[in-house]
């Protein structure tokens, strides 16, 4: 480990899981401490890095775009796809409340 690394502290990750709402036992906080450490050093290995020469990319790979042109077909009737539904109020699909209290 690094002497830059060795300043990441089992109270560092104990704070962090904190934030995070983490509840972290003692040998998981040892764990992630080691982990976390050699994860920043990995980071700073990759900041060091001279790439003033390489070419900014978005995929590693040349790609190119395997999808169809979007044209607008025919469509099911709003009939139609309501009458498959389990559940339709309204001319809409029905489901059930997922937040809050029912009014």
């Amino acid at each position: 480990m690094s002497e830059q690394s060795a300043t990441l502290g089992r109270e560092d990750v104990a704070h962090v899981a904190s934030l995070a709402r983490l509840a972290l036992t003692d040998e998981e906080l040892d764990r992630f401490t080691v982990q976390l450490a050699r994860v920043i050093d990995h980071a700073r290995d990759v900041a060091a890095l001279d790439v003033a020469e390489v070419e900014p990319t978005s995929h590693p790979v040349p790609m190119r775009n395997v999808l169809r042109p979007d044209v607008v077909g025919e469509c099911l009737g709003r009939h139609e796809v309501l009458a498959a539904a389990p559940e339709c109020e309204d001319g809409r699909f029905k489901v059930p409340r997922v937040i809050g209290e029912a009014p």
